[in-house]
Protein backbone atom coordinates (compact mmCIF):
# COMPACT_ATOMS: atom_id res chain seq x y z
CA UNK A 1 0.00 0.00 0.00
CA UNK A 2 1.30 3.35 -0.52
CA UNK A 3 1.05 6.28 1.98
CA UNK A 4 -2.67 7.97 2.38
CA UNK A 5 -2.65 11.52 3.36
CA UNK A 6 -4.58 10.54 6.83
CA UNK A 7 -1.67 8.41 7.49
CA UNK A 8 0.98 11.80 8.18
CA UNK A 9 -0.90 12.59 11.69
CA UNK A 10 -1.07 9.08 12.70
CA UNK A 11 3.06 8.32 11.78
CA UNK A 12 3.98 11.71 13.62
CA UNK A 13 1.86 10.91 16.32
CA UNK A 14 3.77 7.95 17.09
CA UNK A 15 6.82 9.86 17.16
CA UNK A 16 5.59 12.07 19.39
CA UNK A 17 4.80 8.74 21.79
CA UNK A 18 8.55 7.35 21.16
CA UNK A 19 9.51 10.92 22.53
CA UNK A 20 7.10 10.75 25.19
CA UNK A 21 8.26 6.92 25.48
CA UNK A 22 12.03 8.33 26.20
CA UNK A 23 11.17 11.73 28.42
CA UNK A 24 12.20 13.68 25.94
CA UNK A 25 11.47 17.28 26.81
CA UNK A 26 8.55 19.39 25.08
CA UNK A 27 11.50 21.40 23.32
CA UNK A 28 13.52 18.36 22.29
CA UNK A 29 9.98 16.38 20.65
CA UNK A 30 9.02 19.42 18.94
CA UNK A 31 12.48 19.67 17.54
CA UNK A 32 12.05 16.02 16.24
CA UNK A 33 8.24 16.11 15.21
CA UNK A 34 9.69 18.88 12.92
CA UNK A 35 12.84 17.07 11.27
CA UNK A 36 10.46 13.82 10.92
CA UNK A 37 7.47 15.73 9.21
CA UNK A 38 10.28 17.09 6.72
CA UNK A 39 11.61 14.06 5.99
CA UNK A 40 8.14 12.60 5.53
CA UNK A 41 7.33 15.59 3.19
CA UNK A 42 10.59 14.13 1.16
CA UNK A 43 9.80 10.61 0.93
CA UNK A 44 6.13 10.95 0.13
CA UNK A 45 7.58 11.69 -3.39
CA UNK A 46 9.78 8.61 -3.92
CA UNK A 47 8.19 5.43 -5.21
CA UNK A 48 7.82 3.64 -1.56
CA UNK A 49 5.24 1.91 0.30
CA UNK A 50 4.21 3.19 3.50
CA UNK A 51 5.61 0.81 5.68
CA UNK A 52 8.97 2.05 3.63
CA UNK A 53 8.36 5.46 4.38
CA UNK A 54 7.48 4.51 8.44
CA UNK A 55 10.36 2.71 8.84
CA UNK A 56 12.61 5.84 7.41
CA UNK A 57 10.72 7.92 9.78
CA UNK A 58 11.05 5.83 13.21
CA UNK A 59 14.47 5.23 12.26
CA UNK A 60 15.63 8.82 12.16
CA UNK A 61 13.75 9.39 15.06
CA UNK A 62 15.28 7.17 16.99
CA UNK A 63 18.72 8.64 16.22
CA UNK A 64 17.59 11.76 17.52
CA UNK A 65 16.72 10.35 20.50
CA UNK A 66 19.65 7.83 20.83
CA UNK A 67 17.32 5.18 21.85
CA UNK A 68 17.16 2.21 20.10
CA UNK A 69 14.07 0.33 21.67
CA UNK A 70 11.89 3.40 23.03
CA UNK A 71 9.11 0.56 23.30
CA UNK A 72 11.23 -2.03 25.47
CA UNK A 73 8.83 -1.00 28.71
CA UNK A 74 5.49 -1.28 26.64
CA UNK A 75 6.18 -4.82 24.95
CA UNK A 76 7.18 -6.07 28.74
CA UNK A 77 4.08 -5.04 29.70
CA UNK A 78 2.05 -6.36 26.91
CA UNK A 79 3.89 -9.74 26.92
CA UNK A 80 2.99 -10.08 30.63
CA UNK A 81 -1.12 -8.94 30.04
CA UNK A 82 -0.91 -11.54 27.50
CA UNK A 83 0.38 -14.93 29.70
CA UNK A 84 -1.93 -13.97 32.40
CA UNK A 85 -4.84 -14.29 29.68
CA UNK A 86 -3.57 -16.76 27.64
CA UNK A 87 -3.27 -18.89 30.48
CA UNK A 88 -7.08 -18.57 31.76
CA UNK A 89 -8.36 -18.59 28.07
CA UNK A 90 -6.34 -21.61 26.89
CA UNK A 91 -7.95 -24.73 27.34
CA UNK A 92 -11.19 -23.55 25.78
CA UNK A 93 -9.70 -23.14 22.46
CA UNK A 94 -10.53 -26.26 20.38
CA UNK A 95 -10.10 -26.21 17.29
CA UNK A 96 -7.71 -24.29 14.34
CA UNK A 97 -10.41 -21.69 13.84
CA UNK A 98 -10.07 -20.76 17.62
CA UNK A 99 -6.45 -20.23 17.62
CA UNK A 100 -6.37 -18.09 14.47
CA UNK A 101 -9.08 -16.02 16.57
CA UNK A 102 -7.30 -15.79 19.77
CA UNK A 103 -4.26 -15.11 17.60
CA UNK A 104 -5.90 -12.25 15.51
CA UNK A 105 -7.36 -11.16 19.28
CA UNK A 106 -3.58 -10.89 20.38
CA UNK A 107 -2.77 -8.27 17.24
CA UNK A 108 -4.49 -5.26 19.10
CA UNK A 109 -1.89 -5.16 21.20
CA UNK A 110 -0.55 -2.04 19.02
CA UNK A 111 0.29 1.32 20.20
CA UNK A 112 0.05 4.84 19.02
CA UNK A 113 -2.41 3.57 16.30
CA UNK A 114 -5.08 7.11 16.09
CA UNK A 115 -8.61 5.93 17.22
CA UNK A 116 -7.31 2.56 18.90
CA UNK A 117 -5.98 1.36 21.91
CA UNK A 118 -4.97 -1.38 23.73
CA UNK A 119 -7.87 -2.41 26.10
CA UNK A 120 -6.34 -2.25 29.70
CA UNK A 121 -9.06 -4.89 30.87
CA UNK A 122 -7.49 -7.69 28.62
CA UNK A 123 -9.55 -10.58 29.70
CA UNK A 124 -13.02 -8.97 29.33
CA UNK A 125 -12.09 -7.66 26.02
CA UNK A 126 -10.87 -11.03 24.77
CA UNK A 127 -14.20 -12.95 26.05
CA UNK A 128 -16.13 -9.94 23.98
CA UNK A 129 -13.75 -9.78 20.83
CA UNK A 130 -14.06 -13.59 20.97
CA UNK A 131 -17.84 -14.01 20.74
CA UNK A 132 -18.05 -11.74 18.11
CA UNK A 133 -15.82 -13.81 15.81
CA UNK A 134 -14.57 -13.26 12.70
CA UNK A 135 -15.81 -10.64 10.11
CA UNK A 136 -14.21 -12.14 7.36
CA UNK A 137 -13.50 -16.18 8.09
CA UNK A 138 -11.42 -18.23 5.35
CA UNK A 139 -10.06 -21.00 7.86
CA UNK A 140 -11.47 -23.93 6.31
CA UNK A 141 -9.52 -22.93 3.18
CA UNK A 142 -5.95 -22.03 4.79
CA UNK A 143 -6.39 -24.96 7.16
CA UNK A 144 -4.99 -27.37 4.16
CA UNK A 145 -2.51 -25.22 3.02
CA UNK A 146 -0.81 -25.68 6.58
CA UNK A 147 1.73 -28.08 5.77
CA UNK A 148 5.00 -25.75 4.67
CA UNK A 149 4.47 -22.38 6.27
CA UNK A 150 6.57 -19.00 6.70
CA UNK A 151 4.93 -16.78 9.79
CA UNK A 152 5.29 -13.20 9.53
CA UNK A 153 4.83 -12.21 13.29
CA UNK A 154 3.74 -8.89 14.38
CA UNK A 155 3.76 -7.10 18.21
CA UNK A 156 5.12 -8.16 21.18
CA UNK A 157 2.50 -9.83 23.39
CA UNK A 158 0.42 -10.54 20.28
CA UNK A 159 3.27 -13.45 19.75
CA UNK A 160 2.15 -14.87 22.93
CA UNK A 161 -1.00 -15.65 21.38
CA UNK A 162 0.82 -16.40 18.09
CA UNK A 163 2.44 -19.31 20.43
CA UNK A 164 -0.57 -20.79 20.89
CA UNK A 165 -1.56 -21.54 17.32
CA UNK A 166 1.94 -22.46 16.45
CA UNK A 167 1.73 -25.16 18.95
CA UNK A 168 -1.33 -26.11 17.42
CA UNK A 169 0.07 -26.10 14.09
CA UNK A 170 3.37 -28.35 15.16
CA UNK A 171 1.04 -30.75 16.61
CA UNK A 172 -0.69 -31.70 13.04
CA UNK A 173 2.89 -31.96 11.68
CA UNK A 174 3.42 -27.99 10.10
CA UNK A 175 7.15 -27.18 8.63
CA UNK A 176 7.27 -23.43 10.17
CA UNK A 177 9.50 -21.09 9.60
CA UNK A 178 8.97 -17.88 12.10
CA UNK A 179 10.36 -14.44 10.87
CA UNK A 180 10.51 -11.45 13.69
CA UNK A 181 11.95 -8.23 12.78
CA UNK A 182 15.25 -7.73 12.36
CA UNK A 183 15.85 -5.04 14.81
CA UNK A 184 13.65 -3.44 17.36
CA UNK A 185 10.89 -1.10 15.98
CA UNK A 186 7.85 0.18 17.44
CA UNK A 187 6.51 -2.46 19.69
CA UNK A 188 7.29 -5.42 17.17
CA UNK A 189 8.70 -8.60 18.35
CA UNK A 190 12.31 -9.49 17.86
CA UNK A 191 13.87 -12.81 17.56
CA UNK A 192 15.52 -12.14 20.84
CA UNK A 193 11.72 -11.28 22.10
CA UNK A 194 10.77 -14.80 20.63
CA UNK A 195 13.01 -16.99 22.38
CA UNK A 196 12.35 -15.84 25.75
CA UNK A 197 8.74 -17.31 24.98
CA UNK A 198 10.39 -20.52 23.91
CA UNK A 199 8.97 -20.16 20.42
CA UNK A 200 11.48 -22.12 19.03
CA UNK A 201 10.17 -24.71 20.84
CA UNK A 202 6.99 -25.03 17.58
CA UNK A 203 9.01 -24.17 14.59
CA UNK A 204 11.68 -25.34 12.53
CA UNK A 205 13.13 -22.47 12.00
CA UNK A 206 13.41 -18.96 13.37
CA UNK A 207 14.91 -16.01 11.72
CA UNK A 208 14.44 -12.28 10.79
CA UNK A 209 13.04 -10.29 7.95
CA UNK A 210 16.15 -8.39 7.34
CA UNK A 211 16.38 -5.21 6.66
CA UNK A 212 17.26 -4.23 10.55
CA UNK A 213 14.46 -1.84 11.83
CA UNK A 214 12.41 -2.13 9.34
CA UNK A 215 8.19 -2.78 9.64
CA UNK A 216 6.45 -4.45 7.08
CA UNK A 217 8.07 -7.21 4.85
CA UNK A 218 10.91 -6.44 2.13
CA UNK A 219 11.72 -9.57 -0.49
CA UNK A 220 14.62 -7.37 -1.71
CA UNK A 221 16.71 -7.68 1.76
CA UNK A 222 15.69 -11.16 3.14
CA UNK A 223 18.57 -13.54 4.66
CA UNK A 224 19.11 -16.58 3.02
CA UNK A 225 17.01 -19.15 5.22
CA UNK A 226 13.57 -17.13 4.79
CA UNK A 227 14.06 -16.33 0.96
CA UNK A 228 14.59 -20.38 0.60
CA UNK A 229 11.57 -20.90 3.25
CA UNK A 230 9.63 -18.43 0.53
CA UNK A 231 9.98 -20.18 -2.42
CA UNK A 232 9.09 -23.76 -0.99
CA UNK A 233 6.02 -23.12 1.85
CA UNK A 234 2.72 -23.87 0.78
CA UNK A 235 1.13 -20.88 2.72
CA UNK A 236 2.00 -17.79 4.24
CA UNK A 237 0.79 -16.35 7.63
CA UNK A 238 0.67 -12.50 7.73
CA UNK A 239 -0.07 -10.88 11.23
CA UNK A 240 -1.17 -7.62 11.39
CA UNK A 241 -1.24 -4.25 8.77
CA UNK A 242 2.56 -3.44 8.32
CA UNK A 243 2.97 -6.98 6.92
CA UNK A 244 -0.73 -6.50 4.77
CA UNK A 245 0.50 -3.58 3.50
CA UNK A 246 3.82 -4.67 2.34
CA UNK A 247 2.99 -8.52 1.19
CA UNK A 248 -0.29 -7.14 -0.91
CA UNK A 249 2.30 -5.01 -3.11
CA UNK A 250 3.52 -7.87 -4.33
CA UNK A 251 2.73 -10.64 -7.10
CA UNK A 252 3.63 -13.84 -7.57
CA UNK A 253 3.57 -15.31 -3.50
CA UNK A 254 2.84 -18.51 -2.85
CA UNK A 255 -0.91 -18.00 -0.89
CA UNK A 256 -1.22 -15.66 1.68
CA UNK A 257 -3.66 -15.61 4.67
CA UNK A 258 -3.92 -12.29 5.98
CA UNK A 259 -4.42 -12.45 9.89
CA UNK A 260 -5.44 -8.84 11.74
CA UNK A 261 -7.40 -6.69 13.30
CA UNK A 262 -8.38 -3.80 10.86
CA UNK A 263 -7.56 -0.62 13.11
CA UNK A 264 -6.87 2.45 10.67
CA UNK A 265 -9.36 3.15 7.89
CA UNK A 266 -6.91 3.18 4.73
CA UNK A 267 -6.25 -0.44 5.40
CA UNK A 268 -9.96 -1.25 5.69
CA UNK A 269 -11.12 0.70 2.32
CA UNK A 270 -8.22 -1.43 1.04
CA UNK A 271 -9.66 -5.31 2.19
CA UNK A 272 -13.30 -3.88 1.98
CA UNK A 273 -14.52 -4.15 5.49
CA UNK A 274 -14.91 -1.40 8.04
CA UNK A 275 -12.56 -0.56 10.42
CA UNK A 276 -12.12 -2.23 13.97
CA UNK A 277 -13.49 -6.19 12.72
CA UNK A 278 -10.76 -9.23 12.92
CA UNK A 279 -10.07 -11.10 9.47
CA UNK A 280 -8.27 -14.10 8.53
CA UNK A 281 -8.59 -13.43 4.49
CA UNK A 282 -6.86 -15.77 2.02
CA UNK A 283 -5.57 -14.38 -0.89
CA UNK A 284 -4.22 -17.19 -3.40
Amino acid sequence: MKLDERCYDCLLSRVVLECGLCNASPGITSVIRAECARLLGELRAKPLSHPEIASAIHRRAYSMLGNDDPFRELKGESTRQALEVCRSVRPHLEDFRDFILASIIGNTFDYGVRNHAVNPDFNRYFEKEFASGLYIDDCDRILPLTSRVVYFTDNCGEIVFDRLLLEYLHGRGSHITLALRDAPVLNDATLAEARELHLEKYVDTMTTTGCGCEIGVRLDCMPPELETAMKECTLILSKGMANYESLSTYRDLPPVAYLMAVKCDPVAEDVGVPRGVKIAMLRE
